[in-house]
């Protein structure tokens, strides 16, 4: 098999492994889906394009030619390491900042760290295997790109008690910020429909994560965004129910 027909194939087991789609590939790369299909069928696509394609799949090409990346990257974390993260906001803080693609200098320049102080919290990130860390200052993560935290673990708990309140206590005033809290009688199908299309939603924020992680640190701002639907009633409401 040609060399060509096996980067092609590689990035085509990338894209199933991390569950990224041809229309999420073409939103990053800020072409058409059709272009990206084209591309991926014939290979005629330049040597900048494999580079921004490898961006997007958080891949080196030495990686993706020898295939040692997707089964292991890391998906999620135990019990034990979440709860290691929350009950150190140093180390929670940088895997925060390492997730988001911030670089080792600056982490320096932007907190409060000596350099001694970061490199020993790299160094637990390395053991747990969220990043692969080669001391003094490079850093490679090792999350896929469907890692998620624990549904109700330790960081997803520290959350709705410690996080959720503050970032719902703001006005949510500035131009690029948005609030829609919305109720109403939906059927079985409309909610799932709703569900469905806040996982593509969700799907989308990942994808111009990564394509933003490109520009300088001073081109993107710290966001964060809440999605859910859920059958509920306020509590005060259903004590009314006869």
């Amino acid at each position: 098999m040609s060399g060509s027909k096996l980067i092609l194939g590689a990035i085509r087991e990338q894209l199933r492994l991390q569950g990224v789609t041809y229309r999420d590939l073409a939103m990053a790369l800020g072409v058409s889906e059709p272009t990206v299909k084209r591309d991926l069928s014939r290979g005629n696509f330049s040597l900048d394009r494999l580079d921004r394609i490898c961006e997007v799949l958080g891949i080196g090409l030495d990686d993706l030619v020898r295939g040692e990346q997707g089964s292991g990257l890391l998906k999620e974390l135990d019990d034990r390491q979440e709860a290691e993260l929350i009950a150190d906001t140093p180390l929670l803080l940088v895997t925060y900042l390492v997730l988001n693609d911030w670089k080792f200098d600056e982490i320096l320049a932007a907190f409060r760290f000596d350099e001694n102080a970061l490199v020993s919290l790299l160094l637990r990130l390395d053991a747990m295997k969220l990043i692969d860390y080669r001391p003094p200052d490079r850093m490679r993560k090792l999350t896929a790109r469907n890692f998620s935290w624990r549904k109700d673990g330790p960081v997803h708990r520290y959350f709705i008690s410690r996080i959720l309140p503050e970032f719902f206590a703001a006005p949510f005033d500035r131009p690029v910020d948005g609030f829609h809290f919305m109720a109403g009688m939906l059927s079985h199908g409309s909610m799932r429909y709703m569900a469905g299309e806040l996982q593509r939603l969700a799907r989308e924020f990942d994808v111009l994560a990564r394509k933003d992680a490109t520009l300088p640190l001073d081109a993107r701002d710290g966001c964060s965004a809440v999605m859910a639907i859920r059958h509920w009633e306020y509590s005060e409401f259903t004590r009314i129910r006869r």
